[in-house]
């Protein structure tokens, strides 16, 4: 009796909306108490219409009422929780399947059985276990969607599924509008397709591993990376830092000798300078007594002393009077060294530039796919005057070359023999850049170090240091170390090149309104590459595009 009483104070503090104890009761001019917020959205739904009525007893209220919060209420339901007496949680809430069968406030639904379709608690499940009626029923875990599994034409169970338009039906659909498809029960086909899933969870599952894998390789490859890059900043401070203490010592030494030999000089003109100030002194002394002597009027005298004066001392050679340039000399031989220095630099720099821009992760680096990928690695290249064959003329700021019939006076950077010509600048990482053309022309990347001879091994594409895409006036050809391969492609007057050092990568485009892979290349470069023009008829014009 004491249980029946707890039970009975949970109903009647309870919402009959969201089957809550109440939340900030308030009282209807009714009678019934609701939660604040579930009678407002009750009646919130209610806006449409001029009236608005309880859900429990339905009478209805004009216009609708101003609602305070019970506060007798609100304190009971306090002390009820303070007490221990919490929701049941056996009932069903307003996210929960209800029992079917229950009648009142209804208990959480345990099983939902297709056969019957309907909901059950443990209390109203138990026939289904006792009774061997009930064997064939199939029970599955709570659903509030088991009028699904009703057909809407026959109001019949649907048992069985039609491969043929991939739906379940009833027993009378296989027989009428779908008879003749490939129709089996739906245990069968749920079998089937349990397999299925159990293959798709294997491979799922397969998957996870490898990619947990790959995950940990990645980890390890982070940590690898941070490693690498910390000791090579590490051991390049230190050998920059040897650089610079080296650089220091000999400052020093220059200005210790040029110092010491300031001092030895400085010593050597002053006792030169002593020397002569003591000559001038004796010759004033000198002059002095030959002064008085010729103005002796007594000439007994003035013999007699004439004849008794010493002789002159040797004089001192003159001083050769000569440009002033002491140290001057040290100052344009370290300026020397520091222009060599520098050009040590700017050479060795790009080696070390490269390495950089070499180092790999595991991670893939998939080629640009738009014309605005491409774009972000464009770069601003010109061509290098130094290496131009005597037959090109280069304007437009070194960008264009034009082969003319007259040859020019020779450099001996230049291409002697085929009329070609390199970049400016080297080429590491990723790069973009475009060519447009007239006539025949050879786009070529290469290493700086090819040949610049008559011989067939400084020609673009004849040797393994050169990579050419041959455009001829109604034909593409791929050149490497002297193999042709033809390369089929829409002509255009402009050839796009894609260069991705570190990974190998170099792939040549015609662009024109739309951009069309005419032949990619994948191998394995060792140095900075250069970009290369060779102008093979006379009149034809090729120009590095300006890109934006």
């Amino acid at each position: 009796m004491a249980q029946k009483g707890v039970q009975l104070d949970r109903e009647t503090f309870s919402c009959s909306i969201c089957l809550d104890l109440l939340k900030d009761p308030v009282t209807t001019p009714c009678g019934h108490s609701y939660c604040m917020n579930c009678i407002k959205g009750f009646w919130d739904e209610e806006d449409h219409t001029q009236s608005h009525s309880c859900p429990q007893c339905r009478q209805t209220f004009t216009p609708r009422p101003m609602l305070l919060k019970n506060t007798i209420l609100a304190v009971l339901v306090e002390e009820l929780k303070k007490t221990g007496l919490q929701v049941d949680h056996r009932y069903a809430g307003a996210e929960d399947v209800a029992c079917d069968v229950c009648t009142g406030r209804k208990l959480k639904a345990h099983k939902s059985c297709l056969m019957c379709l309907i909901s059950y608690c443990e209390k109203h499940l138990q026939l289904h276990y006792e009774s061997p009626a009930f064997d064939k029923h199939k029970l599955v875990e709570p659903s509030e969607k088991l009028q699904d599994n009703i057909c809407s034409r026959h109001n019949e169970v649907m048992k069985m599924f039609c491969r043929t338009d991939q739906q379940c039906i009833c027993y009378l659909c296989s027989v009428d509008e779908h008879k003749g498809h490939d129709t089996v029960t739906a245990a069968a086909e749920i079998a089937e397709k349990q397999r299925e899933l159990d293959g798709s969870r294997l491979n799922i599952q397969q998957r996870i591993q490898d990619r947990e894998k790959d995950v940990k390789l990645l980890h390890q490859e982070v940590e690898a990376i941070n490693d690498s890059a910390d000791k090579a900043v590490q051991d390049s401070e230190k050998i920059f830092t040897e650089l610079i203490r080296l650089m220091e010592k000999r400052s020093s030494d220059v200005k210790q000798q040029v110092r010491a030999q300031q001092k030895s000089e400085v010593s050597r003109v002053k006792e030169l300078q002593e020397k002569l100030e003591q000559e001038i002194a004796e010759l004033q002394r000198k002059d002095r007594e030959l002064k008085k002597l010729s103005h002796t009027e007594d000439y007994t005298h003035f013999l007699h002393n004439y004849i008794s004066l010493s002789p002159l001392s040797e004089s001192t050679p003159s001083i050769e009077i000569r440009p002033l340039r002491y140290f001057e000399d040290v100052t344009a031989a370290v300026s020397e060294v520091r222009d060599k220095l520098q050009d040590v630099l700017s050479e060795s720099w790009t080696n070390v530039s490269l390495r950089v821009t070499e180092v790999d992760a595991l991670l893939p680096r998939p080629e640009p796919k738009t014309k605005a990928d491409f774009l972000k690695y464009s770069r601003e290249i010109t061509l290098d005057s130094n290496t131009a064959n005597t037959k090109l003329l280069l304007s437009e700021g070194n960008r264009k070359a034009k082969r003319l019939i007259q040859p020019q006076s020779c450099n001996p950077d230049r291409f002697t023999y085929y009329v070609q010509v390199l970049s400016r600048e080297s080429l590491t990482g990723r790069c973009y850049w475009e060519v447009e053309r007239s006539g025949g022309v050879y786009v070529a990347v290469t290493y700086k170090n090819i040949s610049r001879g008559s011989s067939i091994e400084s020609k673009f594409g004849q040797n393994n240091k050169s990579w050419v895409l041959d455009c001829d006036k109604n034909s593409y050809n791929f050149w490497y170390n002297n193999v042709k391969t033809p390369v089929s492609g829409p002509q255009s007057s402009r050839v796009g090149v894609y260069l991705d050092h570190s990974a190998g990568i170099l792939s040549f485009y015609s662009i024109s309104d739309t951009m069309t892979l005419l032949h990619r290349v994948q191998t394995t470069f060792t140095q900075p590459l250069y970009a290369g023009l060779w102008v093979y008829y006379d009149g034809s014009t090729a120009e590095l595009c300006k890109l934006k």
